[in-house]
Formats: C-alpha cells, sequence, structure tokens
C-alpha cells in the first residue's frame, strides 16, 4: 500500500508502484534519465546522443501536469521534462531494468 500521495503525472508517462516507493516509466515499462548537462529545461543531448538516450516526446495532445512541462526540440517535437529537467530513456534498457543509470556520472533515473 502506497504510503503517500502519488505524483501527477501526464497521460505518456506510466507511475507504479514497487518495493515500497514510486516509479516513473514509458512506454513498455522503460525507465526514464535526466542529463546532467541539460540545463534549464533545454535538451542538449541529440544527434548522435539521442540514438543512445532517446528523448521521451510528448504525444500531440499532451499538456503539463504537476512538475511535468514540455520543451521545444530542434525538430519541432516537444519532449517531456520532470522539474525542468528534459527525460530520455536508454536505448539498451528492457522493460523494468535501469542499465542506464549512472552512466558517465550525468545520466540518472527519474524518481518522484
Amino acid at each position: 500500500m502506497p504510503a503517500s500521495i502519488p505524483p501527477d503525472t501526464p497521460g505518456d508517462i506510466s507511475l507504479f508502484f514497487e518495493d515500497g516507493k514510486y516509479i516513473f516509466r514509458v512506454g513498455e515499462s522503460r525507465s526514464i534519465y535526466v542529463y546532467d548537462l541539460d540545463k534549464e529545461g533545454r535538451p542538449t543531448c541529440a544527434d548522435e546522443c539521442s540514438k543512445h538516450w532517446l528523448p521521451v516526446i510528448a504525444s500531440r495532445d499532451s499538456q503539463p501536469v504537476g512538475a511535468w512541462t514540455l520543451v521545444n526540440r530542434a525538430d519541432n517535437s516537444k519532449q517531456w521534462c520532470y522539474r525542468n529537467q528534459p527525460i530520455y530513456t536508454h536505448a539498451n534498457d528492457k522493460s523494468g531494468v535501469a542499465s542506464g543509470d549512472g552512466v558517465d556520472g550525468v545520466w540518472h533515473v527519474v524518481v518522484p
């Protein structure tokens, strides 16, 4: 049984309660990450970087909710941000696995 009120999440983001805590995931239960080098809600992971760290793109009619906002990418798509940090998935992750956590000391799993 959750010990606290679940955080608001947009429809593109899934919220799970596992091992006594809330966890955000997208798609087929893929972990989501923030990149320390992104500043002020601006995604800097592009080109080669975004082949390994996939931006979490908002669906067409998505709207900000709670700590979740949207930022425009160079290709005019909208990327989700959590607490003003653009979010990504890792290309090598499988469902429920967070293999990108801590990579190069700058990638971190998003936690509520």
